[in-house]
């Protein structure tokens, strides 16, 4: 799978991407990512990208020019078709469900925006999507492409150590993850729960399960409303109301 990131500041990728999980995915060529430098595709002597808005208003917005050029430079080298993200908190909020979806392209360009805003020439007629990571407005969408390449290239076969380990964390089924506990057992007063440590392991499970179960309702009951739970966890779920009642 292969990302190209069109930004103004290329050289914060390398830092975030370029170690850990993601780093060693890309020297296992299992995902490729490329961070293209805007400016290098103006047709300002200066490397502008920017102007002011038309009908005035505070700020700049970024041209078309370099974007469509970037957009097409990038293109000529590919196989497949490149879907479009642009990064805007016009877009639609980015969820593992949304990541989940990403992973049917080979090609993925991100288009980070910056300054008051893009031309919308661009989003009409280049962007197959916008993306959002939140009800929040940012400097710029670079820490938001970072955030979409790493819930995306996570999820690539052969990323992870343990192949079906993101399908237990948070969010890999619809629910936040269950408590996790490790050495020492007991660390200022505060101890294990007796039932990691008994070794019985459908005992665990069922406590996992509970656990899961009762996260999610208590901090993200919005959560509970989409997701697909089996007999079992529907039973578990009317226990836990009961008791937050």
């Amino acid at each position: 799978m292969r990302f190209d990131i069109i930004t103004l500041f290329p050289e914060m990728f390398e830092a975030v991407l370029g170690v850990s999980i993601i780093g060693r995915a890309r020297k296992k060529g299992i995902v490729e990512l490329n961070f293209h430098n805007l400016r290098d595709y103006s047709q300002d002597k200066h490397r502008r990208v920017d102007d002011y808005p038309y009908g005035g208003g505070l700020g700049m917005v970024m041209q078309c020019q370099p974007i469509f050029s970037a957009v097409e430079k990038i293109s000529e080298g590919l196989n497949d078709k490149p879907h479009v993200i642009l990064m805007s908190p016009k877009g639609q909020t980015f969820t593992q469900n949304k990541a989940k979806e990403l992973l049917q392209y080979n090609n993925i360009i991100i288009i980070c925006g910056h300054y008051e805003g893009i031309d919308q020439r661009v989003v009409d007629g280049l962007v197959d999507e916008e993306i959002s990571i939140g009800d929040y407005v940012l400097t710029g969408g670079e820490i938001a492409a970072m955030a979409v390449v790493d819930a995306t290239a996570r999820l690539l076969p052969g990323v992870l150590k343990e192949e079906d380990s993101y399908n237990i964390e948070t969010f890999g089924n619809g629910l936040l993850e269950y408590p996790q506990y490790t050495r020492p057992v007991e660390f200022r007063g505060m101890r294990v729960p007796e039932i990691l440590l008994s070794g019985h392991h459908e005992n665990i499970e069922k406590w996992r399960k509970y656990q899961s179960l009762r996260e999610t309702y208590t901090k993200r009951p919005d959560l509970i409303k989409n997701a697909v739970l089996t007999k079992e966890e529907e039973d578990i779920l009317s226990k836990i109301i009961q008791e937050e009642k």
